[in-house]
């Protein structure tokens, strides 16, 4: 404990002393920032990169504290220094900062992107991908997202909220809600799935007849599973039925829905696309938020859309690949008020995104039913006296069999997802945690 404490001290002392010397310095006076990831703040900093520096490049100290502090980019010659955004541990400091008013520029841009789609087609990871950080929960098992949150991406003048939702299937109210507050829709299909591959989902159907003035744009994740790529040809034809933007023929669309397929369709045009496309936002005197019976039932016999703006093929665990669609993102902005503070990550707060982490962990490594049955409970959030953010997590388990199966042979299990989640937390709060994971039985 003594050994600790002297630690903390001796660390502290030289992150004043660095910062004093920084600070006495002239504003005119450059501060030589030089390789990928130099930091003032002692070996800790270092070691999580922070941030990244373009080699060489000069940055006033006064300039480069100011924005070291707000979370943003570090302007200098050679480009930008970003300093990523964290979610603060501490759930008072977290609702302030949402609730905080946005510190938006005076040509400000924004754009609500709901991205939707079945169980594990992936939504979690390309949205984890989009911000730069592991902040949603990633699971091949279903109903790893239980309610909508909200990802928030910051970059210059520009602000882009993603609405990370459900699986469609598992809660239906909540994606819906999400398509209304949209102003484009990403439809994500995870092509590397033989049996749901070549059709949209029902209930991602019944959102786009919802809101067909919303733009709307094709995601085909997974492509590098996909053995067979000739096949995407073929996968992307069911899915627009042979029409992107109302300007591009696609061969191999399915014959019933050709007729449709031959006119060209605009958000701005006035007539009908098809009687399946009929919605209460088109008609007099009918709910906007519903669909009639015959439209319904209409929708189970589509296989795919025609009014998609645009199509990506990608794997949303390549950066490249999903730098693209970011870049498209950015671009499709248009002039509109920030919603958040540019340090904002996300609207959840730090116990929630704890309580994700772990589920995560539980869906991964434990076997069919079991995480499902399990609940969590917070028994300590506190910062200890060596800076450390100390938490201590109780599983309440219903059955002995599920116990043993979260124990592990000889502890090995539960210490596993305890470290796993530890790493991961560390990363999203940007600081040291000590993770306690125990497990209780409660029939």
């Amino acid at each position: 404990m003594t050994l600790r404490l002297c630690e903390t001290i001796l660390r502290r002392s030289l992150r004043f002393s660095a910062i004093r010397k920084l600070t006495a310095a002239p504003e005119q006076a450059p501060l030589d920032l030089r390789g990928s990831g130099c930091s003032v703040f002692g070996p800790q900093t270092v070691r999580k990169c922070l941030f990244h520096c373009t080699p060489a490049s000069l940055v006033s100290s006064g300039t480069f504290l100011d924005r070291l502090q707000k979370g943003r980019a570090v302007l200098s010659d050679e480009g930008l220094c970003h300093h990523p955004v964290s979610v603060p541990s501490d759930s008072g400091h977290q609702f302030s900062l949402v609730l905080k008013d946005p510190d938006q520029p005076k040509n400000a841009k924004s754009l609500k992107v709901a991205i939707v789609g079945a169980p594990n087609a992936g939504k979690s990871t390309l949205t984890n991908q989009l911000l730069g950080r592991k902040l949603f929960a990633v699971s091949e098992k279903v109903h790893t997202t239980r309610s909508r949150a909200v990802g928030v991406l910051t970059q210059d003048d520009t602000q882009i909220i993603l609405l990370d939702t459900p699986g469609l299937e598992s809660l239906l109210v909540d994606p819906f809600e999400s398509i209304k507050e949209a102003d484009l829709v990403v439809v994500l299909v995870d092509v590397s799935d033989k049996w749901t591959r070549n059709k949209l989902d029902y209930e991602v159907l019944k959102c786009l007849a919802l809101k067909p003035d919303v733009p709307v744009i094709l995601v085909l994740n997974k492509v590098d599973l996909l053995k067979n790529k000739t096949l995407l040809l073929d996968i992307t034809a069911q899915l627009t039925e042979g029409v992107v933007n109302g300007k591009i023929r696609i061969r191999g669309a399915e014959k019933p829905h050709q007729k449709l397929a031959a006119k060209p369709h605009s958000r701005h045009t006035e007539e009908p696309h098809s009687e399946s496309m009929k919605d209460g936002a088109s008609q007099e005197g009918q709910d906007k938020d519903r669909l009639s019976p015959e439209e319904l039932k209409a929708l189970k016999s589509r296989r795919g859309w025609p009014l998609f703006k645009d199509i990506f093929m990608l794997s949303s665990v390549d950066r490249e690949d999903v730098e693209t669609l970011k870049r498209y993102l950015f671009e499709g902005a248009k002039p509109g008020q920030w919603q958040y503070h540019s340090e904002v990550l996300t609207d959840q707060g730090p116990e929630e995104v704890c309580i994700s982490t772990i589920r995560e962990k539980l869906l991964q490594y434990l076997p069919k039913e079991v995480p499902y049955s399990m609940t969590q409970q917070i028994e300590i959030w506190k910062e200890s006296e060596d800076g450390v953010l100390d938490i201590s997590i109780k599983l309440y388990v219903k059955k002995d069999s599920h116990m043993k199966m979260v124990i592990g042979s000889g502890g090995h299990m539960i210490t596993r997802i305890t470290q796993e989640a530890e790493n991961d937390l560390m990363k999203i709060f940007l600081r040291e945690v000590r993770l306690k994971i125990s497990a209780k039985l409660r029939k």
